[in-house]
């Protein structure tokens, strides 16, 4: 059943809201900025695309066009940060981390500078932007940046909180977006919290834990209420902070469900579930399967029929949750 601690919407099975999470981020900059008068934009050429187009109409001054120069971005952050104000650089996730990784690996996190990284059009739901677009290697490659903190909120709403605790945060740190429009089953009373995950569904006496990363959490608490209709109990945990992961609640999951399955629109080498899969190897193994790309690139499509496509939608996460019981 539905956690009511996560306050989530009477309809979020089928919400009546739908909202790319890059969105979100549009939003929550936006009031950031008229939080902050430290903070700053700086975008390649991609402004309505990063939704960072009202920012800079309602702050010109403190927006920059950084032109299609992705490395010249990160390093401009980085000295913007160091000058004490709060900058966000954003772009495509295949750009931004994709393209300038040594950039923000250098002068972001090695000097621990506090810039926002956004990543939008991140997974393969970018559609018909096909492989070259489509990012699903960035979460395996912020999380190993020391000093580096990864979040990839559920949805818009999440998303716009996730931009303002980041805004604050005065940590390096990577936000995920995705571009295509999907359900907003949170409320602004769910509560979110940088390093904290949200439990959204708890049977009593869970069989499998499914824990879960991004856009697809909706995905997740749909299969988990067709669990339920055929007698299999759950527990959906969101894991919405990659680095650092709330390990108590992660381990708690497991030690309560006997076994997990990872969900996430990434490649399961290095992802989250890689995360999930190094903290139960070393504190309490039990049975793991992954939801996400099985090491292949992306290809053109509508978003939904790739998400299906690549084994990630609903009826495949019921799948794997039925499989991973029979290993307990």
């Amino acid at each position: 059943m539905i956690n009511p601690d996560a306050h989530l919407r009477e309809d979020w099975e089928q919400p009546a809201e739908e909202a790319a999470t890059r969105d979100g981020f549009g939003t929550g900059v936006l009031d950031a900025g008229k939080d902050d008068e430290r903070v700053m934009v700086v975008c390649a050429d991609l402004t309505e695309s990063t939704r960072t187009d009202k920012f800079k109409e309602a702050y010109p001054d403190r927006f920059i066009e950084a032109g299609i120069t992705e490395q010249h971005m990160a390093g401009l952050g980085s000295g913007l940060a160091a000058a004490g104000k709060v900058p966000f650089i954003a772009s495509y996730a295949a750009f931004n981390p994709g393209r300038n990784y040594e950039q923000v690996r250098t002068t972001i996190a090695l000097n621990q500078q506090p810039v926002i990284i956004a990543g939008c059009h991140a997974g393969v739901s970018v559609g018909p932007d096909g492989a070259t677009h489509q990012m699903l290697e960035d979460i395996g490659l912020m999380r190993m940046l020391p000093n580096m903190t990864v979040v990839a909120p559920a949805d818009a709403e999440e998303a716009r909180k996730a931009t303002l605790a980041a805004a604050a945060f005065g940590k390096p740190i990577y936000l995920r977006f995705g571009r295509e429009k999907t359900p907003v089953f949170t409320t602004p009373e769910t509560p979110f919290e940088i390093g904290k995950a949200i439990t959204l569904w708890d049977d009593a006496a869970p069989q499998v834990a499914i824990i879960t990363t991004g856009a697809l959490a909706h995905h997740a608490l749909r299969a988990a209420s067709e669990l339920e209709e055929s007698g299999i109990r759950s527990l959906v945990l969101n894991n919405h902070t990659i680095k650092p992961m709330d390990e108590a609640a992660v381990l708690a999951a497991a030690k309560k469900a006997g076994a997990v399955v990872t969900v996430e629109e990434h490649q399961i080498m290095g992802g989250m579930g890689s995360a999930v899969a190094e903290l139960l190897a070393r504190e309490h193994p039990v049975p793991v399967e992954f939801v996400g790309v099985h090491d292949v690139f992306g290809q053109s499509g509508k978003p939904d029929e790739l998400i299906a496509h690549y084994g990630m939608d609903t009826p495949h996460i019921v799948t794997a949750a039925r499989k991973v019981i029979v290993r307990k």
